[in-house]
């Protein structure tokens, strides 16, 4: 019985941990209204940093160490896959830019079958298989290919896919706290960089890592800090829910994300997803679940 209740508990958390990431989600297509996603990505990010900085200050790292480069690679990718998705969420549906961004466990599957040499089951190749047909069904390629916004959906889930694995080899050298502090420290020095630089640079095609720096003022202020806190909220959630029931049953449980973003997007005005792209959505929430129960 106490079992039963621990893992009623995580599905709770994980259920409200994605409605409130799908709050944080409309809170981004906000203020993407009167910034860029890059000034998006860097709010939403210094929020993280205070906190883990305070979370220092009470108890102090402590890592065995070794791995620089993967920790800086984990960071990196986590940032970038963050552009693509934010930037996504300012010109996409809400549901199409969060459904992107949870293929990430199909990928993070086959990424480590190549680097860590974990084994797959026949199952889980299919749901792979199935996962990438939902995504052909969203993306509706003609014969001029995929579209900007189709291609940065998939290198948000593929992007967070790597530093999700990455993270599977640094925990054996480093503090939790560290890596977090990797991804939200690159999330927060990166974007300044690209402040810097992004009057200098004429490049359309990378206009979702480029962006000027502008003060946010009256409402916007309310958008920025209602992002970072449902962020955090939502990770917090996250956090606990995965410490009262299995890995499968809780990652099942967040494609619930989706749903609530499509209901959050319509809300803002983004239309009901096509029959087409409904589909899709269903073959990837079945492909992410059977991925999540094959492991």
């Amino acid at each position: 019985m106490k079992r039963i209740l621990e893992i009623n508990k995580g599905v709770l958390y994980m259920l409200i941990a994605s409605f409130t990431f799908a709050i944080m989600g409309a809170f981004a297509k906000l203020a993407s209204d009167h910034m860029s996603s890059l000034e998006v990505v860097f709010f939403r990010n210094i929020a993280g940093v205070i906190l883990v900085g305070l979370a220092l200050w009470k108890k102090p790292l402590q890592n065995k160490g070794g791995k620089p480069f993967l920790l800086f690679f984990r960071g990196f990718m986590g940032f970038v896959a963050l552009l693509a998705f934010f930037y996504n969420i300012a010109h996409i549906p809400l549901g199409d830019a969060m459904t992107y961004s949870k293929t990430s466990p199909i990928f993070t599957a086959i990424f480590a079958w190549m680097f860590l040499q974990e084994k797959l089951s026949l199952k889980a190749w299919g749901a792979i298989g199935l996962g990438f047909i939902g995504i052909v069904f969203i993306t509706q390629p003609t014969g001029v290919g995929f579209t900007k916004y189709d291609l940065l959906g998939i290198f948000s889930g593929v992007g967070a896919a790597l530093a999700y694995t990455s993270i599977r080899e640094l925990k054996n050298y480093y503090d939790t706290r560290s890596i977090v502090l990797s991804f939200m420290g690159v999330g927060t020095v990166g974007p300044v960089v690209l402040f810097l630089v992004s009057p200098f640079l004429e490049l359309p095609e990378l206009d979702f890592m480029l962006g000027e720096f502008v003060l946010p003022q009256g409402i916007v202020w309310v958008y920025v800090l209602a992002m970072g806190v449902f962020a955090t909220i939502s990770q917090l959630l996250m956090t606990k829910a995965y410490g009262y029931a299995k890995a499968g049953i809780v990652g099942t449980v967040s494609y619930s994300n989706i749903v609530f973003s499509i209901c959050v997007g319509m809300l803002l005005g983004d239309a009901f997803p096509s029959m087409s792209t409904t589909i899709g959505i269903v073959l990837i929430i079945v492909a992410g679940i059977m991925v999540a129960r094959a492991k």
